[in-house]
């Protein structure tokens, strides 16, 4: 640890002892200029003061580093050269007149949308469903369920989402979408035929397939890292990972994020990134949100077509890339949900998950509408 001091007089009492209790001090890690104390399990903490000695040099700025960067977790915040309430107004002002809300410029959306086909993809946490503290709990409401099995009806719909499609779809209990789980490296097509979807049904593309083995090796490793950490949660996604740190306090940030590096240095094929308070560890493969999203246009037929509108919502970071795609393209539109300013490639903007649904609802009426009118 960087600038720190650690009252531990010998370690030679230590190997007769079943628990021990630290002290941690003038560590720019840790807010309070108080001393923090810690108790851990003796085996873990011999092989905490190994790994200290070991990297003491070299590691430590890292692990800060990447702390930092956990507190920025999803797309970054917009930073102000002042911190007064005036200040941040007009900052939150400015970056709604660059993303203006999809509500308020809803006649511009559809209006693009005449004579083409509208696809929808739509994240889950944060977008169907409010990000909460416990992961198994981020149900959607039963209002926001018929919302999106009337946008399915309408338009050929997909939820793309870090999560495995065996826990979104727990959730979702809907048959007539596509499901791209693990961040797009699991693809699933409708359970049932509809008027989409006759020949795309059941598995579409495992991109990730040959990392099967390697990614329930690692789930079982960084449990068991991660179990005396409280409130760490280690979720298999199936051909991802993710750690979870929402219920973990933020002075054992730096004590999860050099478990989980220090068991990535014997996994060199697969990836760490960050989303919403939790620590995505991937495959080494170009795959993402965006290229699932290309996929599933191609596999619709929309691959290289100009009759058609994708609009994907999102809220974290990982969905940039599916809105780097869109500006790529040139081609449908980004919605961002969030409350507050963020560097974003998407066009618009949603606070949150009602605010979504209200979106989602006008698209069915105005689908209806211009349906009756023909």
């Amino acid at each position: 640890m960087t600038s720190q001091n650690v009252i531990v007089s010998d370690r030679n009492p230590i190997l007769g002892l079943k628990t021990i209790t630290v002290s941690v001090s003038n560590s720019p890690l840790f807010s309070n200029s108080s001393p923090t104390y810690f108790t851990f399990p003796r085996r873990t903490f011999l092989k905490l003061l190994e790994a200290a000695d070991k990297n003491k040099n070299n590691n430590t700025p890292k692990i800060a580093s990447f702390v930092d960067s956990m507190r920025d977790s999803s797309p970054t915040r917009l930073r102000s050269s002042s911190h007064d309430s005036v200040s941040d107004n007009n900052n939150k002002t400015s970056w709604i007149v660059r993303f203006p809300s999809a509500l308020t410029m809803f006649d511009e959306i559809v209006n693009a949308a005449k004579g083409k086909q509208i696809v929808m993809f739509l994240d889950y946490d944060g977008t169907l469903s409010p990000i909460v503290e416990d992961p198994d709990k981020a149900y959607i409401t039963h209002e926001m369920k018929e919302v999106v099995k009337d946008v399915a009806l309408n338009f050929p719909t997909a939820i793309v989402t870090g999560r495995s499609i065996d826990k979104v779809r727990s959730f979702v209990k809907l048959n007539e979408i596509y499901y791209a789980g693990s961040h797009g490296m699991d693809i699933e097509g409708p359970a049932n035929e509809n008027s989409y979807s006759q020949s795309n049904q059941g598995v579409l593309f495992q991109p990730a397939r040959e990392f099967l083995p390697m990614i329930e090796k690692v789930v079982k490793i960084l449990e068991e890292k991660t179990k005396w950490i409280p409130g760490a949660m280690v979720e298999n996604n199936k051909f991802c990972l993710s750690v979870h740190f929402r219920r973990v306090d933020e002075k054992m940030w730096p004590a999860l994020a050099e478990q989980v590096k220090s068991v990535l240095l014997d996994y060199p094929k697969l990836n760490l990134t960050q989303g919403r308070k939790v620590l995505e560890i991937r495959p080494t493969i170009k795959w993402d949100k965006g290229q699932a999203l290309k996929f599933l246009l191609k596999s619709l037929g929309f691959g290289n077509s100009e009759e058609v509108l994708p609009v994907y919502i999102g809220d974290d970071r990982t969905d940039e890339d599916a809105f780097k795609v869109l500006r790529e393209r040139g081609q449908g539109f980004g919605i961002l949900v969030s409350k507050v300013p963020k560097d974003t490639n998407a066009s618009y903007s949603l606070q949150d998950p009602s605010q979504v649904k209200e979106f989602l609802k006008r698209l069915v009426e105005w689908k209806r509408k211009t349906v009756e009118e023909e």
